[in-house]
């Protein structure tokens, strides 16, 4: 069955199932990546994984809210035009996830979160020794579920296609929320895992780690990076071509979803992506015109944010549409403030399509991921109510509303596509809405 639309998502209830409810664990070391700060709490609080009480949190997405029921599914892909040594066929490999309008989902599952290994490697980067003090097993991805059925049936119509491109480090499924909603909106959304850089699951248990948590980018990695995504997405949008024309390019030769590949209109593709993901968007429209719009969720458009050099396309800006979706503490329109970042400046100079400037206030960089409500809901099922919890969310997320951040997120991400792919003139694109109070046009 669709979903409904509701006509706001302000808050989300977790099941408590039993799990802790005493404060928070001392010493709350906000290092996962990019955070060095600490809230320092009574040691006394600390509980660890072989308290009786002990129990994995698994979370709750928010529904979408468009109208269309969801499916997924996941393809191996082989780029046998890059080699790499160290995959068994000696070439690029990736994994993608498709999600998309589905038709008659019947009785197939809903999928996971994410598959077991990776769950095990995303919980370990926040509950290890550069994460949380939280146990380790906290986070139960591989449980919870998605909104999406594993392989249903395709809407049978052409949809608009959007390619998703994660941050550094990061999952190519800690942005499902953002995902799911867009492909409820009737939309083919793809999500890439950059093998080497974020963690990939390959078929029979193969797997390859990200980038080590503490191992920050410098320029030259930065710029390898995004060419290697670069190359990444447009190797995937070519592999959906021929998905359109009939033929099945998964690895294994799995059968694809039924209808999948009439229910691609790849006349209207558009790409997305947070932090280096949103670089590496930019920077995928620049080379391909293919790609129609795009949009940049917190991502800097040079390798190193401080010093520079602009990257290229920072400099000759685009001709396509592209949206900038910047988070308060990293908003770089204003030279004063610590954030400030040339790229985006002359990224707005040297554009020539649409484009606008968005700033979602009080945010700090990771709530453009679903860990602004996985924390939120993770703390509050294990601590209860702790007074504490508000710092440590401001410390991790910023001060805005995880839910009503979501909520604009997706309604600003969806106005974007239904007007640079669909031709659909949306009033919200306009200047500040007072339905949105926490997001304003920086330019």
């Amino acid at each position: 069955m669709a979903n409904s639309r509701p006509t706001s998502l302000t808050s989300h209830t977790v099941t408590r199932r039993g799990v802790l409810t005493t404060g928070l664990a001392a010493g709350l070391a906000l290092a996962a990546p990019g955070f060095a700060e600490a809230v320092p709490l009574d040691p006394d609080r600390i509980r660890t994984a072989d308290d009786p009480n002990f129990h994995p949190v698994q979370f709750l997405l928010p529904p979408p809210t468009g109208r269309k029921a969801l499916g997924t599914t996941a393809l191996h892909l082989v780029d046998r035009s890059r080699p790499d040594p160290t995959m068994p066929s000696g070439k690029r490999e990736l994994m993608i996830s498709l999600w998309y309008p589905a038709s008659v989902v019947g009785s197939a599952p809903y999928a996971k979160y994410m598959p077991a290994r990776t769950a095990v490697e995303v919980d370990d980067a926040w509950t290890g020794e550069y994460g949380l003090a939280l146990p380790t097993g906290t986070f139960d991805f591989l449980h919870t579920q998605t909104n999406s059925r594993v392989d249903a049936p395709m809407q049978p119509l052409p949809h608009p296609v959007v390619l998703f491109s994660p941050g550094y480090q990061y999952s190519r499924f800690v942005n499902t929320s953002q995902v799911e909603d867009l492909a409820s909106r009737g939309y083919v959304v793809v999500t890439m895992d950059h093998t080497h850089e974020t963690p990939v699951e390959f078929p029979g248990g193969r797997f390859l780690p990200g980038v080590p948590a503490d191992q920050l980018p410098d320029p030259a990695f930065t710029r390898t990076a995004m060419q290697t995504r670069t190359a990444d997405a447009r190797f995937v949008l070519d592999q959906l071509e021929r998905i359109a024309g009939g033929e099945n390019p998964d690895a294994e030769g799995n059968d694809l979803p039924p209808g999948l590949g009439a229910g691609l209109d790849l006349d209207k593709v558009g790409m997305f992506g947070f932090s280096l993901g949103g670089y590496a968007t930019a920077n995928t429209l620049l080379e391909d015109d293919r790609f129609g719009a795009g949009l940049n969720l917190d991502g800097t458009l040079q390798d190193d944010r401080a010093k520079g050099p602009l990257g290229e396309v920072a400099r000759k800006g685009l001709d396509q549409p592209f949206l900038l979706f910047g988070s308060d503490n990293s908003q770089r329109t204003d030279p004063r403030k610590d954030g400030y970042d040339k790229s985006w400046a002359g990224f707005w100079d040297a554009q020539r399509g649409w484009k606008a400037n968005l700033e979602l206030t009080g945010a700090k960089q990771k709530a453009f991921t679903d860990f602004q409500f996985v924390f939120d809901q993770v703390f509050r099922a294990i601590y209860g109510e702790d007074p504490i919890i508000s710092s440590v969310m401001i410390a991790l997320v910023g001060s805005v509303q995880p839910y009503r951040s979501l909520y604009a997120q997706r309604e600003y991400i969806g106005a974007f596509f239904d007007q640079a792919l669909r031709r659909r003139p949306e009033f919200l694109l306009r200047g500040d809405s007072p339905k949105f109070p926490e997001v304003r046009f920086a330019r």
